[in-house]
């Protein structure tokens, strides 16, 4: 049975609104303050995985994926990542955060943080895909949290 009390939430923005530029590609880049809570029982590990569904190639645009995020987590400070955990190959070309950067001129695009709670460890390298990732989490997955952001480009 899903619990539905698991959060993700941040303190860099509020579900379903603007994004501060400091965490996109017209900042600094780097990833916000994320808080975990009341994961369900008999988790393992979190992943996560951060796209732009409104990407214009039609297909999510992966910005961050996480994974082996220790159980015992209530936090992901600001631009660093929970000892343990590891990174993959994002659409930027790099395994390591990639902040919002719609195209100048569009409408405001959205940003998912997807945690999902599993009942196991990925056994994945860095750099590995999100198809690579989601392939191992199926059947595994507990419960899952969502936090979206809006950004656009000035």
């Amino acid at each position: 049975m899903e619990r539905t009390d698991f959060v993700l939430k941040s303190t860099a923005f509020k579900d379903g609104g603007p994004i501060p530029a400091k965490y996109t590609c017209e900042g600094d880049d780097v990833s916000p303050f994320l808080e975990i809570k009341n994961p369900p029982e008999g988790t393992v590990s979190f992943a996560l995985i951060v796209d732009d569904p409104d990407a214009t190639r039609g297909v999510p645009f992966d910005h961050w994926l996480l994974w082996n995020i220790p159980p015992n987590t209530q936090y992901i400070s600001e631009d660093s990542i929970p000892q343990g955990a590891v990174q993959g190959m994002t659409d930027f070309g790099t395994a390591k955060w990639g902040g919002p950067c719609p195209p100048a001129g569009s409408t405001p695009h959205r940003y998912v943080f997807t945690l999902y709670a599993l009942d196991t460890s990925i056994l994945l390298s860095t750099g590995a895909t999100k198809e690579e990732l989601i392939k191992l989490m199926e059947g595994h997955i507990l419960g899952k949290a969502e936090l979206t952001g809006l950004y656009q480009r000035k």
